[in-house]
C-alpha cells in the first residue's frame, strides 16, 4: 500500500503540486508566528506563553459583609463544603474564610469537562435548603477562568499630550470612571470573562448620625434607616392617554445630591419636620476597602482583565487593546492649575503579549537556525546543492502541516508545544537526508535505460520501510508523555502532540513530496548556451534589484549569476564553478547564522561571530568527516577486537546509570517571564493605613534599583473571586529592563556616542553608562547617570554602541532578584520566595500556598495547628538545603478582635432582645448600606453609622446608645462586656479539615525533591527523638510542585518499560529477528547513558571552563547543574526514538547484504559487514550531525522559553554524541551473530 501510494504521486505529479499548494495556503493561515502572510487570511492557532497547568477547578464565592472569619467558616464555608463534596467528579475542596467573604475551590478530576462542572455546581447551589445559609447570603459561581486568566493589568493615570504623568485626579474620581466606564467597556472584548477593579475609593453617601442629636429629638436609629430607605425611590405609574397621545408616567424620587439626603424627613410632629441634616452629617466619602493599589510609591487605581477558559490569550489582549483605543476617546480631561491638560489614560503595567511574542521569537529563531544548519550539513556532506535545497525547501511545509494539525486538534501554541517541533527538526531532516542520499546514490549507479522516475521510485521504496519503522519507534516512545496526568500531563501533552504531528508530517513530505520534486530537480536538462547565459544575467539582475531595494541577500544572487556567467563564457572551469557555488552557499549560510544566532553576543561584531560559527561548524563537521573517512579502519579494529571494543559501551552504560542515581530531581525549571512577583506579608494585626505605608515603602525601595523599569504593588484583593488575598498580603509586580535597550525590531539597538564614549541624548546632555568606560573626559560639564535616564532620549545610530540597562556586576535576572531581596528587608514584613506572576498563580491555585514548597498541617483546632506549625518552622531552619530566611509558618490566630459579649440577664431586665442590641451594633459601629442611588450608570451606596470620633475606643463603644422606646436609651456597656481577644485572620480548610501552612524555599544548588527528602528525614528523626511532638488529631504532609514530580516519576516508572517493549516489538516486526532487534535496541541504552553523562558534565565546574574570543564557553552554552526534571525526561523520551534511527538503517543494510550473499568464512563475514557499514555511514553520520548541530542554537539560547528548551535538548545532544558508537556496536554484534551461525553450520 505504501509503495503504491509513492508510485501514484510519481505518476500523477499534479496531485503532489496541488497538495503542496493546499498545505502552503492552509498552513500560512494557521501559523502562530509573526509572518507577512495576511494576503491569505489569518486563522492562527491559539497562542500563550506556557500551557495552563492549573487544577480543573471552580470557585464558589460568597460575600457576607462585615463578618469575621469564624462566622464565615461556621455558617457559610463549612455547610457549603459538605454539600459540594457530593458532586460527581470532585477530587478535593479547598476553602478560605476571611473577613467578609468565603472562597471555596472545588477541584475536579482532570477528565471532567470544565463547563459541565460549572453546571453541576450551579445545580447544587440552586437546590440548597432555605435555612442552610444565613438570611440574605447568596453564594455565586466565580468567573469561567483559570489560574492563567489574569492576562492584562493596567492603571488609570492622568497624562499630558506627550504621555507624561500629570496627576491631578482624585482616587474616588478614578475609581468611579474605572467601575462605571472602563470596566464595562473592556468587559465587552471578545474572550473576556471578567474585568476586576482594584485601588482607589468606592464613593458612597455617608450619613454620620449624631447620637446626642438623636437623644434630643427622641429619634431612633431605626427611624433614620427607614426614612432614608423611603426617601430614595422612583416609581412607574403605567401610562396616560391625553388627546390620543400616550404618555409614560414616572414618579421621580431617586437621590441626586447631598441636599436631597439632608432634606429627607425622619419624623414630623405638629407640622414640624425633623430632617436628616438636623441629626446627622451627610457627606460623600470613601467606603471601607480591602484592596490597595500602589504604583512606584503613589496610590493608584486600576484593573485586571481575566480571559475566559479556552480563549486565545493573544487574541483577547489584542481585542482588549482595541477596546482601550475606543474608550480613550471618551475618557475625561481636566485642566490643571498650571494650565496643563490632563487626559485620563489606560496604562498597562502587566501585558502578557510581550512574554508570548518573546517566547515565540525564541522558538522561531531556533527553527530558522535549524533550517540553515540543515542546508549547511547537506551541502558539506552530500556536496549537492540541489539536494540541500530539496530537503530544506520542503522542511517548512512539514512545519506548516504541524500548525494545521494543531488547529484541527485544538492544541495551543506555547513554549512547550513549539519545543516539540524544535526537537523534532533533527528527525524530520533525517528522513529527507536518508531518502535524498539514497536517490543520489542510485542516480550515480543507474543504468542507461532507466528513467529518472524509475530510479527515484526504486530508491524511495528501498528505504521506505526503514523510514516508517524509525518514525514509528519515535512516536511510540512518546506514549509515556500522553499517559501523564495532572500538571505534568497538561504541561507536556502539547509537546507530545506536536512532536507526533511533526514526524507524521515529515513522513508525508519525505515519501510523497520529495520523490516527486526530486524527479524535477535531478532530471537532466539540455539548455542552449543563449538560454543559460540569459538565466545567469537574469539572476544577476534580480540580485542587483534586490540590493537596490535594501535586500542584502541580493549579493548572493549576484554572486551566483556572475559565477555561472563566467563559467559559461569559459573564464572558469567546471570544477572551479562548482566549488565557487558551494563556497558562496556555505559563506551565505555561515553569515546568516552569525547574524541571526550571534552566539558570542550582540556586543561582539558580526565578523567575530562569523569566525566563531565557522570554527564551530568546521570542528563538528570536520570531526564527522574524519569519522567517516576512518570508519572502515575503526570498524575493522572493532571486528578484530570485539570484546575489547564492547567494553567501551559497557563502561559508558555503567557511568550513565551511576550519574542517573545521583542526579537531583525537581518538577520543572522555571520559565523566565521577564518580571518578578514579590509576595511578602505584614503582621496580622496591621491595619489598612499601616499596610498602605508598608506597600509604598516596598515599591519605593524596589524602584531605587536601577534595573527596575516599573513596580506596581497590591495589598489585599481585587474585586474578583479569583483573588482571596487578605489585606496583609502584598503582591508587587516588578518589571525589570531587558539587558540591552531594544530597537523597534526587538533586537538590541545601537545608540549615538561621542568621541569619549558618552551617550548623546536628544536634550543635548551626555550620559555615562558604567558598562562603557569612556577614555578621557567630556567637553560638557553636564553628564548624567545613563541608568537613570528616560531611554527614549537615546539617539539610534548604526555606528554607535549598545546600551546595557544593567550594572556591570548584574549578570543575570537572579542577581536583580538578590537586589530586590536586599532592599525589601523591612521590619514587620516577612521574606518572600522568588516568584513570577504566572508561576505564582499556578502555585497558589494548585496548592493553596504562595510558595512552591511547603508543609500542610491538618487538624481540628486552629491554636494547635499554629503551635505545631511554629515548631516545624524552627526545625526546618536546621535542614540542609532549606533557605533559612524563607521559612515561615502561618500566623493563624493573630488578628486582634473586639468582642462584645452580651449579658442576657441584663437584656431581660431592660426588656430587650438580642436582635435589638445586635442591630444597634451593626448600624452604629459597622454602618450598614440602607439604599443605593441611581445616577445614570453609576450606583452609590447610602450608609448610616455613628461618626468615627464616637466609636474609636472601648469607652466610646460602651457609650453607644440602645433605644428602649422613643424617649428612653441605655448605653451598650450596661448590657454587654467589651474586651480584646486574639482570633484568626483567615481560616483555611481542605475537605472540611482545618489547615495551616509552613512555607519554605530551597537554597541555590539544591533541587526541590532533594530538599523535601532532607526535610522529611530530619523531621522524622526529631519526632522519634521526642524533640517535636505531634499533637493528637494533627497531621502534616509536604506539599507543592514537587508532588507533580513524584507523580510523574511513578507514571514513567511504569510506562517507560512498556514503551521500550513496544519499540522492541516494532523492531522485531521490521527485522523478524529477536537478535537483530536487540542489536538495534542497544542504541537506546547507549544513548540513554550518553544523555546522563552530558548531564553529569554540566554539573562539573571544569567542563568547558575556558574562554574563546573573550567569551566563557560555560556562559555561552548555559552550562550549570541540571536537575532531573520532567523536561529532562521528555528529552530522554525524544532521544529513545532518535537513537534507534541509525541502528535501524545499519541493521537494514546489513540484513539486505547478507540476504544477497552467503559468506563462506569469517573473513567474508567481516568484509560484508564492513561493506554494508561503509554504504550507510554517510547518511547515518548526516542524521547524527543534523541532530547535534541543530541543537547547538537551542543550547546557547538565552531568550524567553530557553529555560524549558535547554533541559529537553541536553539529553538528546549528549545521547546522540555518544550514540555514534552504535555505528560500531550494531555491525560488531551482527558480525558475532553471523560468525556464530557460520561456526554452527560448519560443525
Amino acid at each position: 500500500m505504501l509503495n503504491k501510494s509513492i508510485k501514484f504521486f510519481l505518476d500523477h505529479k499534479i496531485f503532489a503540486y496541488l497538495l503542496l499548494a493546499v498545505l502552503l495556503l492552509w498552513g500560512l493561515q494557521a501559523i502562530p508566528l509573526k509572518t507577512n502572510s495576511s494576503w491569505v487570511g489569518s486563522n492562527p492557532v491559539a497562542i500563550d506563553a506556557i500551557p495552563d497547568i492549573g487544577e480543573n477547578q471552580q470557585i464558589v464565592f460568597t460575600k457576607w459583609t462585615g463578618r469575621s472569619p469564624k462566622d464565615i467558616e461556621d455558617q457559610i464555608t463549612y455547610p457549603l463544603t459538605t454539600s459540594l463534596l457530593g458532586i460527581p467528579g470532585v477530587k478535593t475542596i479547598r476553602s478560605s474564610s476571611m473577613f467578609g467573604f468565603s472562597s471555596i475551590y472545588v477541584i475536579f478530576e482532570e477528565d471532567i469537562d470544565f463547563y459541565w462542572s460549572r453546571s453541576r455546581i450551579l445545580e447544587k447551589l440552586n437546590s440548597l435548603s432555605d435555612n442552610m445559609l444565613p438570611q440574605g447570603v447568596s453564594p455565586t459561581l466565580g468567573p469561567d477562568a483559570t489560574a492563567l486568566g489574569q492576562i492584562f493589568w493596567y492603571t488609570l493615570e492622568g497624562r499630558d499630550e506627550q504621555g507624561r504623568p500629570t496627576g491631578g485626579w482624585d482616587l474616588n474620581e478614578l475609581r468611579s470612571i474605572q467601575d462605571y466606564y472602563v470596566k464595562y467597556g473592556l468587559s465587552s472584548a471578545q474572550g473576556v470573562s471578567e474585568v476586576a477593579s482594584i485601588g482607589g475609593f468606592v464613593q458612597e453617601y455617608q450619613i454620620d448620625v449624631d447620637p446626642e442629636a438623636l437623644k434630643v429629638y427622641s429619634v431612633g436609629l431605626s427611624d433614620v434607616v427607614r426614612a432614608l430607605q423611603q426617601s430614595n425611590r422612583d416609581v412607574g405609574a403605567q401610562t396616560l392617554e391625553i388627546n390620543n397621545v400616550e404618555y409614560l408616567v414616572r414618579g421621580l424620587g431617586y437621590v441626586t445630591s447631598l441636599e436631597d439626603l439632608e432634606d429627607a424627613v425622619v419624623r414630623s410632629d405638629a407640622y414640624t419636620s425633623i430632617r436628616v441634616k438636623d441629626i446627622a452629617r451627610v457627606s460623600l466619602g470613601p467606603s471601607e476597602r480591602r484592596g490597595i493599589l500602589d504604583k512606584e510609591g503613589a496610590e493608584a487605581v486600576g484593573g485586571v482583565v481575566i480571559a475566559r477558559y479556552g480563549a486565545n490569550p493573544l487574541e483577547v489582549i489584542k481585542d482588549v487593546k482595541t477596546k482601550i483605543e475606543e474608550l480613550s476617546l471618551g475618557l475625561p480631561t481636566k485642566v490643571l492649575e498650571d494650565g496643563t491638560v490632563s487626559r485620563l489614560t489606560v496604562v498597562p503595567f502587566y501585558d502578557r503579549t510581550g512574554l508570548i511574542y518573546e517566547t515565540l521569537d525564541t522558538l522561531s529563531l531556533a527553527l530558522i537556525l535549524e533550517v540553515l544548519i540543515t542546508i549547511l550539513i547537506v551541502v558539506v556532506m552530500v556536496y549537492n546543492l540541489r539536494a540541500s535545497l530539496l530537503i530544506s525547501g520542503l522542511l517548512p511545509i512539514a512545519i506548516l502541516m504541524v500548525f494545521i494539525a494543531m488547529k484541527l486538534f485544538g492544541v495551543d501554541a506555547n513554549i512547550v508545544a513549539l519545543s516539540g517541533i524544535a526537537i523534532a527538526i533533527g528527525t524530520m531532516v533525517d528522513l529527507g537526508v536518508i531518502l535524498s542520499e539514497n536517490i543520489l546514490r542510485h542516480l550515480e549507479q543507474r543504468k542507461a535505460d532507466q528513467t529518472t522516475d524509475e530510479v527515484v521510485y526504486v530508491a524511495t521504496t528501498e528505504v521506505s520501510g526503514a523510514i516508517v519503522t524509525a518514525v514509528l519507534t519515535t512516536i511510540i516512545s512518546f506514549i509515556p508523555v500522553f499517559t501523564m496526568t495532572g500538571a505534568e500531563g497538561k504541561l507536556f501533552s502539547p509537546l507530545a502532540f506536536t512532536k507526533t504531528f511533526a514526524l507524521l508530517s515529515a513522513v508525508v513530505v519525505t515519501l510523497f513530496l520529495i520523490p516527486t520534486f526530486a524527479v524535477a530537480i535531478f532530471r537532466k536538462r539540455e539548455h542552449s548556451t543563449t538560454f543559460s547565459l540569459g538565466s545567469a544575467i537574469a539572476l544577476f539582475a534580480i540580485g542587483l534589484a534586490g540590493l537596490l531595494y535594501g535586500f542584502v541577500l541580493g549579493l548572493v544572487l549576484m554572486a551566483f549569476g556572475l559565477a555561472r556567467w563566467m563559467h559559461l563564457r569559459g573564464l572558469i572551469s567546471e570544477t572551479f564553478h562548482k566549488r565557487s557555488t558551494f563556497g558562496i552557499t556555505i559563506f551565505t549560510i555561515l553569515t546568516l547564522l552569525a547574524v541571526y544566532w550571534r552566539p558570542l553576543g550582540f556586543d561582539r561584531s558580526i565578523v567575530l561571530n562569523f569566525v566563531f560559527v565557522g570554527l564551530l561548524c568546521a570542528l563538528v563537521l570536520g570531526g564527522f568527516e574524519w569519522f567517516r573517512r576512518n570508519y572502515v579502519r575503526l570498524l575493522s579494529w572493532a571486528l578484530r577486537n570485539k570484546m575489547a571494543f564492547l567494553a567501551v559501551p559497557s563502561v559508558i552504560l555503567i557511568a550513565g546509570v551511576a550519574i542517573m542515581r545521583n542526579t537531583p530531581e525537581e518538577f520543572m525549571p522555571s520559565l523566565d517571564e521577564g518580571s518578578f512577583l514579590l509576595m511578602p506579608t505584614s503582621m496580622p494585626h496591621a491595619g489598612i493605613s499601616e499596610n498602605k505605608r508598608t506597600l509604598q515603602l516596598l515599591d519605593r525601595a524596589v524602584m531605587s534599583i536601577p534595573e527596575i523599569e516599573t513596580v506596581v504593588g497590591k495589598s489585599g484583593r481585587i474585586e474578583s473571586a479569583l483573588d482571596p488575598a487578605p489585606l496583609s498580603m502584598f503582591e508587587n509586580i516588578i518589571n525589570y529592563y531587558p539587558e540591552y535597550v531594544l530597537d523597534t525590531s526587538g533586537s538590541p539597538g545601537k545608540f549615538k556616542v561621542d568621541a569619549s564614549g558618552f551617550f548623546v541624548l536628544q536634550n543635548g546632555l551626555l550620559a555615562l553608562n558604567p558598562n562603557n568606560a569612556p577614555e578621557g573626559g567630556s567637553t560638557s560639564t553636564e553628564v548624567v547617570d545613563a541608568l537613570e535616564i528616560d531611554r527614549s532620549l537615546l539617539i539610534p545610530d548604526a555606528n554607535g554602541e549598545y546600551f546595557r540597562n544593567w550594572r556591570p556586576f548584574i549578570q543575570s535576572s537572579d542577581a536583580i532578584w538578590d537586589e530586590v531581596v536586599k532592599v525589601t528587608a523591612l521590619p514587620g514584613v516577612t521574606s518572600a520566595p522568588k516568584l513570577q506572576p504566572i508561576e505564582t498563580r499556578l502555585v497558589m491555585l494548585q496548592s493553596g500556598m504562595r510558595a512552591p514548597i511547603g508543609i500542610k498541617v491538618k487538624g481540628q483546632n486552629l491554636e494547635q495547628i499554629e503551635s505545631f506549625g511554629l515548631k516545624l518552622e524552627t526545625a526546618l531552619k536546621q535542614v540542609e538545603g532549606v533557605k533559612e530566611s524563607s521559612v515561615f509558618a502561618d500566623r493563624i490566630v493573630g488578628k486582634p478582635y473586639v468582642m462584645i459579649n452580651i449579658d442576657r440577664e441584663q437584656l431581660m431586665r431592660y426588656g430587650l432582645r438580642i436582635e435589638d442590641v445586635q442591630r444597634t451594633i451593626e448600624v452604629a459601629i459597622g454602618g450598614i448600606p440602607v439604599s443605593q442611588t441611581v445616577e445614570g450608570r453609576a450606583r452609590y451606596t447610602i450608609r448610616v453609622r455613628y461618626p468615627r470620633e464616637v466609636r474609636n475606643s472601648i469607652s466610646d463603644l460602651e457609650n453607644v446608645y440602645i433605644d428602649l422606646d422613643a424617649t428612653t436609651r441605655i448605653r451598650l456597656g450596661q448590657v454587654a462586656r467589651i474586651e480584646f481577644e486574639r482570633g484568626p485572620q483567615a481560616i483555611k480548610s481542605e475537605d472540611t479539615f482545618l489547615v495551616g501552612y509552613v512555607l519554605f524555599d530551597k537554597e541555590d544548588g539544591f533541587s526541590e525533591v532533594e530538599v523535601v527528602e532532607n526535610a522529611q528525614r530530619y523531621l522524622e528523626e526529631q519526632i522519634q527523638q521526642n524533640a517535636i511532638k505531634v499533637p493528637a488529631g494533627v497531621t502534616y504532609a509536604f506539599t507543592g510542585t514537587y508532588e507533580n514530580q513524584i507523580r510523574a516519576e511513578r507514571t514513567l516508572t511504569i510506562v517507560v518499560p512498556l514503551v521500550l517493549a513496544l519499540i522492541f516489538l516494532i523492531l522485531y516486526l521490521q527485522f523478524k529477528s529477536v537478535s537483530t532487534s536487540l542489536m538495534v535496541f542497544t542504541g537506546i541504552a547507549v544513548a540513554f547513558a550518553g544523555g546522563f553523562i552530558m548531564i553529569g558534565l554540566y554539573s562539573q565546574p571544569w567542563f568547558l571552563n575556558s574562554e574563546l574570543f573573550g567569551v566563557n564557553m560555560r556562559e555561552l552554552f548555559q552550562i550549570s547543574p541540571v536537575n532531573l526534571s520532567v523536561a529532562v525526561w521528555v528529552g530522554f523520551i525524544a532521544l529513545f526514538g532518535i537513537a534507534t534511527d541509525d541502528g535501524v538503517l545499519m541493521a537494514t543494510y546489513l540484513t539486505q547484504t547478507f540476504q544477497k550473499t552467503e559468506p563462506k568464512n569469517v573473513d567474508e563475514v567481516r568484509q560484508m559487514v564492513i561493506a554494508a557499514g561503509e554504504r550507510r555511514i554517510r547518511p547515518c553520520l548526516m542524521t547524527t550531525a543534523t541532530t547535534i548541530l541543530a541543537l547547538l542554537p537551542v543550547l546557547t539560547s538565552t531568550g524567553k522559553g530557553s529555560d524549558i528548551m535547554i533541559p529537553m535538548a541536553i539529553p538528546s545532544f549528549g545521547g546522540m554524541l555518544i550514540a555514534l558508537i552504535t555505528l560500531f556496536v550494531v555491525p560488531v554484534l551482527f558480525s558475532i551473530k553471523k560468525e556464530q551461525q557460520l561456526k554452527l553450520n560448519v560443525e
